[in-house]
């Protein structure tokens, strides 16, 4: 019995190295092919809130790590410069909106140094199906509205949802999710305008 348990042992013992063996391999395979997927999500998104046109240095490399209670909590977000021969024209820059309807929302705004919004997308959320969810570019191209729009000011009052006075509609049925929104991208643009003098200042995000 203690023969036959041992023998088991030993091909159990076998067959987890060779499983081991196995998964290593096809990771090692597939490892850059993943990454040049991210690589490629990412620089797709990036384009959607900063045009190509504007820009040409690797926009997806030139990344630094920003704090500010603008963005929505106190984690760190990743921002992204877009120079032209080598001077900052605009940026793209993770934010957080805190108060979703059902959580926090996270966002991607892209904008220049002169009050440009040039695009906003939304990366992350838990809105309501059928409701909070148009915030997506599948559901509802609610969220181009904010493109191409000008911010005078921290309190610019056009960025607000028209229940609020401002010039962007809201959901039917669903106001705290659009208006979330909105507000975090008014803070988040406001504040883009105000980092070309701050970059020497921020860390630079670890290779990926």
């Amino acid at each position: 019995m203690i023969e036959i348990l041992k023998r088991h042992g030993l091909t159990l013992a076998i067959f987890a190295a060779c499983t081991t063996g196995l998964t290593a391999v096809v990771y090692h395979l597939t490892e850059n092919t993943i990454a040049e997927q991210v690589a490629l999500e990412k620089q797709k998104l990036l384009d959607q809130v900063i045009p190509q046109t504007i820009y040409n240095n690797s926009l997806s490399k030139d990344c630094y790590l920003l704090t500010a209670p603008e963005l929505g909590n106190t984690k760190p977000h990743k921002l992204y410069v877009a120079r032209l021969d080598g001077k900052p024209v605009a940026a793209a820059l993770e934010s957080t909106a805190p108060d979703g309807y059902s959580g926090a929302i996270e966002l991607l705004v892209g904008a220049d140094f002169k009050g440009n919004v040039l695009g906003v997308r939304v990366t992350a959320h838990n809105e309501t199906p059928g409701l909070g969810d148009k915030i997506e570019t599948r559901i509802s191209d609610w969220i181009t509205t904010l493109s191409n729009k000008f911010i005078s000011s921290e309190n610019d009052p056009h960025w607000a949802v028209k229940k609020d006075g401002g010039d962007f509609d809201q959901f039917t049925g669903a106001t705290i999710t659009p208006r979330a929104v909105v507000n975090s991208s008014k803070r988040t643009a406001w504040l883009i305008q105000s980092l070309p003098e701050k970059l020497d200042t921020l860390s630079v995000c670890e290779a990926n």
